[in-house]
């Protein structure tokens, strides 16, 4: 599946309350993914609200399965930020704030990019250009037509691509346990901050200005572009809003 087609899949999973908890992954996933990757969309489109408790005979019955792999799936989402879990209280849906985007998030995508993009250069192969050059052209429609979602979707897929090709798994690893994190912060910044057409047009262009960058393998203004755009959100706020 593609990010796109990811996306727009999103966008028809969840329409009503009483499909809220309904499972909607492919079935040739293990039945542990399936639920994973169903939860994860409702809390990354918004579905599923920060400090929202997940009740686990509501998701159980919703998507008609036990309550082992539906735990197994809550573990798996908690380990990737995304859920929070408390003895004899249960599992909520985890709130991330502007702070720990900023002070912890944002430098650990710094550091980890930086380097991970840099050991890439020399590993990026042609069929990698060709597939970069089509998540930039999706970026971009995206931009055009209004599609948040998918922005975001292929901003991701851009930056795990290029990560992928590092080289280094380890590091590639550490960036894979942060991007959950971070691309439910993006869904629930841009849902509310509501950018201007002009910044979601600059968030394709970084991509574009990163991608040529890339292709051209020049390592300093891709050091350059990619410290700019990590800490460049489109209205991101100084600081949380008071409750």
């Amino acid at each position: 599946m593609t990010p796109r087609q990811s996306a727009s899949a999103v966008k028809s999973r969840w329409l009503s309350d009483g499909e809220r908890y309904r499972l909607v992954q492919p079935a040739e996933r293990s039945l542990r993914q399936q639920v994973a990757s169903s939860l994860r969309d409702a809390i990354l489109t918004g579905t599923l609200k920060p400090g929202e408790r997940l009740v686990e005979e509501d998701i159980s019955q919703g998507m008609r399965t036990s309550r082992g792999p539906l735990r197994e799936a809550l573990r798996q989402l908690e380990q990737e930020g995304l859920v929070m879990s408390f003895p004899y209280r249960g599992s909520f849906v985890s709130r991330i704030s502007t702070l720990e985007v900023r002070q912890v998030l944002i430098p650990m995508r710094a550091t980890l990019e930086g380097f991970g993009f840099d050991q890439a250069l020399d590993n990026l192969t042609e069929d990698d250009v060709t597939e970069m050059r089509g998540i930039i052209e999706r970026m971009e429609e995206a931009v055009r037509g209004g599609d948040l979602i998918g922005l975001v979707e292929d901003d991701v897929a851009f930056h795990a691509l290029v990560m992928s090709r590092s080289g280094q798994p380890h590091t590639t690893q550490i960036w894979g346990s942060i991007a959950p994190r971070m691309r439910a912060y993006f869904y629930t910044h841009l849902r509310e901050a509501m950018p201007t057409h002009a910044q979601l047009v600059g968030v394709a262009k970084a991509h574009r200005d990163l991608f040529d960058a890339l292709v051209a393998r020049d390592r300093t203004r891709v050091a350059e572009l990619l410290l700019e755009h990590v800490q460049d959100l489109p209205g991101f706020p100084v600081t949380d809003p008071a409750p």
